[in-house]
């Protein structure tokens, strides 16, 4: 029992950084706004990789090569992640079409992932910078709560 234990413990410390926009059973622990804030920082993370493959472009040599590849990774990846989090978090346990407001909610929620595919296929900073303004639009739904 204790190697199972030990096993399943270790299975999960695994996977923790795969499951960042948190689970999907009922447990009640939410911080919506934090979730929000992980988003903006992604999205400036995007707005960065963006400025730095501008800064790179039209150089060859190799070692610029790299890091223009590299800043591409990353801005793809969070990107994605901001996907992520709207579409495994938000959509599926926060907007809920009991609310008044649910085609609102909807829609700007919708906007944030169109932001995101855009940001991913584009290097102008107006994408970046739409994106940003976007998940800005959702800080009204998830304001921060003082304990």
């Amino acid at each position: 029992m204790k190697k199972m234990m030990l096993l399943l413990s270790l299975c999960l410390g695994l996977m923790s950084p795969l499951a960042w926009s948190h689970c999907q059973v009922p447990c009640g622990i939410y911080d919506d706004h934090a979730r929000v804030k992980q988003m903006l920082e992604d999205a400036a993370t995007v707005a960065k990789a963006t400025a730095m493959m501008a800064e790179l472009s039209g150089k060859s040599d190799a070692q610029s090569q790299n890091q223009m590849v590299r800043w591409v990774m990353n801005k793809e990846q969070h990107a994605q992640k901001v996907i992520a989090t709207i579409s495994d978090y938000f959509l599926t346990q926060r907007v809920k079409s009991s609310q008044k407001d649910y085609q609102k909610r909807l829609t700007d929620h919708h906007a944030v992932i169109v932001a995101a595919m855009k940001a991913k296929q584009n290097a102008d900073p107006k994408f970046a910078k739409s994106l940003t303004t976007a998940i800005e639009g959702l800080a009204g739904y998830y304001p921060e709560h003082k304990h």
